[in-house]
C-alpha cells in the first residue's frame, strides 16, 4: 500500500512538474515569465504578422531553422547597429543578422513575406528575462533606445512602425492612445525634442573605409558596435590609429585593419 501510495505521489509531482513547464506567451498583453527563467520550456506563442516589418523582443532564442519553419525561408532579420544624426534627423542602422537568428532578450526588426497573418510558434526551449533594450548614442549625444515590451505598454512618446510605414522599417512618433503590444518593439529618444527617424539597412558584415564616408580633417566621434563610444573629438584620419576592430562612424560601420 505504502509503495503504491508513493508511486501515486512521484506521478502527481512528473505531473506538476511537466505542467508547470508548458508556457503560452501572450502577445496581446504580456506573460509574467519571472518563474520559469532558466528552465527548459515547451512554448508557445501565436503572433500576428503582417506582410513587411515587424518588429520582434522574446525572452527565448530562435536560430535560422527554427524560423524558417515559422515564417517561411525568405525572412529578413537585423539588430540595430548604429545611429547617425543630421540636426533634428536620426538615421538608424540595422544589420542582417539572419543567419545568428533570434537573441533572447534582444529588440529585432523582421521582414516577414507571407501574407498578414497569425503564426504559431511552438518550441522546446529556455526562457530568459524579458527585458530587452539597446541604448546607442548619436555623435551630438542623443540616447536612442530600442526596446522590447514584455508587457503590452504605453504607445505615447515612443517610435514604433506602424502598419501603414511598415515596408521600409519607419519608425514613427507616437503622441495618441496607440499601445505597443507584448513581444513588440519601440525607440525612444533623450531629451525633450521630437526626432524624425529614417532606417538605413546594411547587409551581413557591411564596412566600410573611414575616406568613404567623411573628410580626413573632419572631426568624429567613434562608437563601438555595441554603441559604446571609444573616441570622441577626433580627426578622421586618425580613426585608422584604432585597435583594428569594427567601429562606427556616422552612422556606417568602419574597417580598421
Amino acid at each position: 500500500m505504502k509503495k503504491f501510495l508513493l508511486m501515486i505521489a512521484v506521478a502527481a509531482m512528473a505531473f506538476t512538474a511537466s505542467a508547470q513547464n508548458r508556457v503560452t506567451l501572450s502577445t496581446y498583453s504580456g506573460t509574467q515569465v519571472d518563474k520559469y527563467v532558466g528552465q527548459q520550456c515547451d512554448v508557445t506563442m501565436n503572433r500576428y504578422l503582417i506582410t513587411g516589418w515587424n518588429t520582434f523582443a522574446l525572452p527565448f532564442a530562435m536560430s535560422e531553422q527554427e524560423l524558417e519553419q515559422v515564417v517561411g525561408q525568405d525572412f529578413k532579420l537585423e539588430s540595430l547597429v548604429g545611429v547617425n544624426q543630421r540636426g533634428n534627423e536620426i538615421e538608424l542602422c540595422f544589420q542582417d543578422c539572419k543567419a545568428q537568428g533570434i537573441e533572447a532578450g534582444k529588440p529585432y526588426i523582421l521582414y516577414y513575406t507571407g501574407e498578414t497573418a497569425t503564426k504559431k510558434f511552438a518550441l522546446s526551449t529556455a526562457i530568459t528575462s524579458p527585458e530587452a533594450s539597446l541604448t546607442l548614442t548619436t555623435q551630438d549625444g542623443v540616447q536612442v533606445t530600442m526596446s522590447g515590451a514584455a508587457l503590452k505598454t504605453d504607445g505615447r512618446d515612443k517610435y514604433g512602425i506602424l502598419a501603414v510605414d511598415n515596408s521600409e522599417a519607419r519608425f514613427t512618433y507616437v503622441d495618441d492612445d496607440k499601445v505597443f503590444y507584448a513581444t513588440r518593439c519601440f525607440i525612444t529618444t533623450s531629451g525633450i525634442e521630437h526626432y524624425t527617424l529614417t532606417t538605413r539597412h546594411l547587409a551581413a558584415g557591411e564596412t566600410t573605409s573611414i575616406t568613404d564616408i567623411v573628410a580626413g580633417n573632419e572631426i568624429v566621434d567613434v562608437y563601438n558596435i555595441l554603441g559604446m563610444r571609444v573616441a570622441t573629438g577626433i580627426q578622421a584620419a586618425d580613426v585608422n590609429n584604432l585597435e583594428p576592430n569594427i567601429y562606427i562612424v556616422n552612422g556606417r560601420k568602419v574597417l580598421v585593419k
